[in-house]
């Protein structure tokens, strides 16, 4: 399955032609292992997971898919770039995922819901108006209905441009990726207090948060051992719920419910 012409909306970042990059920067090394080894532990602890459907928004190569997939969930995989989902339906190998090939901005028409659990992990940074994704997002839960969200730490990046030494920079808050070649640096990345105020808008309750890689970006060297690969695991699985800790993860995970009663109808 493949595609020219990109579905997402003008200002959003596509993937098409970008699938080995993508693979190889996020998934192909330690920072992409580490983020999994650390949603196989946090998952579990943060939603309520029974037998339900899960949507997975912006799925990408299919790995939170499978996640759920192999815990006997039925997983529909939104997702608009052709050459991802291709990607992902070797990745997916046969398990119970309906995949399907549309922006998030088209979730009301192609898979509205009420869904009880959406998954939509590191999706909202890459597009031009995440304010108004997240609302979609809200729109298509149920009463009661979860939102796992992941998005890129703005208050992060710019510590790790500090750290790099991109002073001026981190000075003049220009922390945004353009969006164009071959970099991955997100183009809206989010800080802690928008996703706190986009919930208050959307009806939505924060249940939990945590950080996704709190000291991995840091390092100034990387593991060279399995015995520090794994100190280092225990480090982030201990700290990344911890206050201060947790507000310097690269990722920010949270859980998010729609209280019955506390719907809002979207603003006109």
């Amino acid at each position: 399955m493949t595609d020219s012409t990109p579905l997402s909306p003008v200002g959003d970042r596509h993937f098409n032609g970008l699938v080995e990059k993508f693979a190889g920067s996020l998934y192909g090394g330690p920072r992409g292992a580490l983020r999994l080894t650390l949603l196989d532990t946090l998952l579990p602890e943060m939603l309520d997971l029974e037998a339900q459907p899960v949507l997975d928004v912006g799925g990408g190569l299919g790995q939170l898919s499978a996640w759920f997939a192999r815990r006997g969930h039925d997983v529909t995989l939104l997702e608009p770039s052709g050459d991802m989902l291709e990607r992902a339906r070797q990745v997916l190998g046969g398990q119970s995922v309906s995949l399907v090939q549309a922006p998030l901005q088209a979730l009301p028409d192609c898979a509205p819901g009420p869904w009880s659990l959406i998954a939509c992990h590191a999706v909202l940074e890459w597009l031009g108006d995440p304010r108004a994704a997240f609302a979609t997002l809200a729109q298509a839960l149920a009463p009661g209905g979860q939102l796992s969200l992941m998005v890129f730490n703005r208050d992060a990046l710019r510590m790790s441009n500090v750290v790099k030494g991109n002073l001026q920079k981190a000075l003049d808050d220009r922390l945004e990726g353009t969006g164009q070649r071959q970099r991955l640096t997100p183009i809206s990345p989010l800080c802690h207090d928008q996703i706190v105020t986009w919930s208050a808008e959307c009806g939505l309750s924060l249940r939990s948060c945590a950080g996704i890689r709190v000291f991995h970006d840091y390092l100034r060297h990387p593991p060279a051992s399995d015995a520090e690969w794994q100190r280092l695991v225990e480090l982030e699985r201990r700290y990344c719920q911890a206050e201060p800790h947790w507000r310097l993860g690269r990722y920010l995970l949270y859980t998010l419910v729609k209280e019955p009663g506390l719907e809002k109808e979207p603003a006109r």
